[in-house]
């Protein structure tokens, strides 16, 4: 149980080429659009501060943060954190990464019940998803010795979390992604061959949090697998 178990593949290897493949996306799309100028000739951080301010969130920082595509809004200290890449960069890009995350600062300022309930999972997810691996193996080992498998159970119900915090995740990027492509398109700032460059580097983005899903739900399948296979044989 504690060794490699190739018929773990045969729950993980669809979500791995997926995830490689949402990958490769992401970079594709943002490699290409990152070398088209926005026809405004504005920058990152400049579409961030436009965007806010005509959303009425005047009051949300835009700060530059090291890392490649780090970007993201920090509702604790209202900020919008903007890669130092994208916040210089006056390409089509920029604006549809600046967007999506003005997006999610929409989604803080009405209390969109996706987003709530997402930072609600944070605490009991970031510990789900590291303890509950190690309960559930602990147990179905334990399992040999006192012939009940509930300890893997628990387990498995802490890892779970992170299967419904994946999938939250989904409704959550979706909107932002909605409500980036319709700021752009409201306040003029790209026109249409821009929102379909935009769309295109949102969509890749998006894939990743599919593929994230799916990781999930592979991993949670592969255990109820085991377990079940065990409670059989009890």
């Amino acid at each position: 149980m504690f060794i490699w178990d190739p018929r773990y593949l045969i729950f993980a290897l669809p979500a791995l080429l997926l995830a490689f493949y949402a990958q490769w996306r992401v970079r594709s799309a943002y490699s290409q659009y990152s070398r088209k100028p926005n026809s405004r000739g504005i920058s990152g951080s400049e579409a961030a501060r436009i965007l806010l301010r005509s959303a009425g969130l005047d009051h949300i920082r835009v700060e530059e943060t090291p890392g490649q595509l780090s970007d993201h809004y920090d509702p604790r200290k209202n900020v919008l954190r903007v890669s130092r890449g994208v916040a210089q960069s006056r390409s089509i890009a920029a604006l549809g990464i600046v967007a999506h995350e003005v997006g999610h600062a929409m989604q803080d300022a009405v209390d969109y019940t996706p987003l709530r309930v997402r930072s609600g999972l944070v605490p009991i997810v970031s510990i789900g998803s590291w303890l509950g691996p190690i309960i559930f193996l602990a147990g179905l080992f334990l399992s040999g010795f006192t012939g009940t498998t509930t300890i893997a159970y628990v387990g498995l119900f802490l890892f779970a979390g992170t299967v419904v915090f994946a999938l939250i995740t989904l409704p959550v990027e979706f909107n932002a992604s909605k409500r980036a492509l319709t700021l752009l398109r409201s306040y003029q700032l790209a026109d249409g061959r821009e929102l379909q460059g935009a769309k295109k580097v949102l969509d890749a983005a998006a894939l990743t949090y599919v593929a994230a899903l799916a990781q999930a739900v592979s991993t949670l399948l592969y255990y109820v697998f085991l377990l079940t296979g065990f409670s059989r044989r009890d």
